[in-house]
């Protein structure tokens, strides 16, 4: 890896974190379109530090007045002391699933699930299912039924998106896609899905980036890829982060995700025709 391919991944990891375009997909096609190598599952964990931070500086008004309310719920050992507390609360609940099935299946994430072809029918299968989730949007609004905002999510909402979170360990899913998705279907408006979406990543990406991190040390300091790249990577990550959370928020504000639907779809499709045609290896 060198420096300008660094940046590459850089921009990638932080302009399809956020987007619900899944950022792994285009981490393994991006690189097999221009004939570079895998960056791998370790170096895709750890530079999502940047868009973690990223994550940290955006909201870090709602980061500091919820983990201020936890802990002052455990002093007060008061789990519902107020609703930032339970807000809290329920982000760490929804994170188990994640963590459960992140351990579980973890080989399988890091080796014959990257191939493209699982990214490709995850691409389009997700584009699906998000294009129902929003005929269930429409249906409500039809009907002038309220839509949930933060202060409504319950733990039943929590653990429906945290499973929905959890199938973005398949490549090409994508975390915003599938808890965005999750939200939608637990009747979140889609700004707060997309909030929501945001916070609940906190807890799993850093648990995520440091397991790599410290096991995989030796192999992302290597001169195959070098600190250097990583920290480049990362901080490139961090900074075009920052400014797709704060797109999204405000396109989803007066939009649909059909602009995302259609793109996967065509970027599936696509992955499928030059695999077929022998322009693409799988793994």
């Amino acid at each position: 890896m060198n420096i300008f391919q660094s940046i590459i991944f850089g921009i990638i990891q932080g302009l399809t974190e956020f987007l619900p375009i899944s950022s792994t997909a285009h981490l393994r096609i991006v690189p097999a379109l221009l004939g570079w190598n895998d960056p791998g599952a370790a170096f895709t964990a750890v530079i999502q530090f940047g868009t973690l931070v990223a994550v940290f500086i955006y909201f870090r008004k709602d980061i500091s007045t919820i983990t201020g309310s936890v802990i002052k719920s455990i002093q007060m050992r008061k789990m519902f002391y107020n609703r930032d507390a339970i807000l809290g609360w329920v982000i760490a609940f929804g994170t188990i699933p994640i963590v459960f099935f992140g351990l579980l299946f973890k080989k399988n994430i890091e080796t014959n699930l990257r191939s493209l072809y699982v990214i490709s029918a995850s691409m389009i299968t997700l584009a699906v299912v998000l294009m129902i989730a929003e005929a269930i949007v429409k249906k409500r609004t039809a009907l002038n039924i309220r839509q949930k905002t933060l202060n409504d999510i319950s733990w039943k909402d929590a653990i429906l998106i945290g499973f929905a979170q959890a199938v973005a360990l398949i490549p090409g899913s994508s975390r915003s896609g599938t808890t965005i998705t999750g939200g939608l279907f637990a009747g979140l408006n889609r700004e707060t899905a997309a909030r929501f979406s945001f916070l609940l990543s906190l807890p799993s990406v850093f648990a995520a980036g440091m397991l790599e991190l410290v096991k995989e040390r030796h192999e992302l300091f290597s001169s195959n890829i070098g600190i250097e790249n990583i920290l480049i990577a990362t901080i490139v990550s961090g900074i075009v982060g920052y400014a797709s959370i704060a797109f999204l928020l405000n396109y989803l504000k007066s939009h649909t995700t059909y602009l995302f639907i259609v793109y996967r779809i065509v970027v599936g499709i696509g992955l499928l025709y030059l695999l077929n045609a022998g322009i693409l290896s799988p793994l």
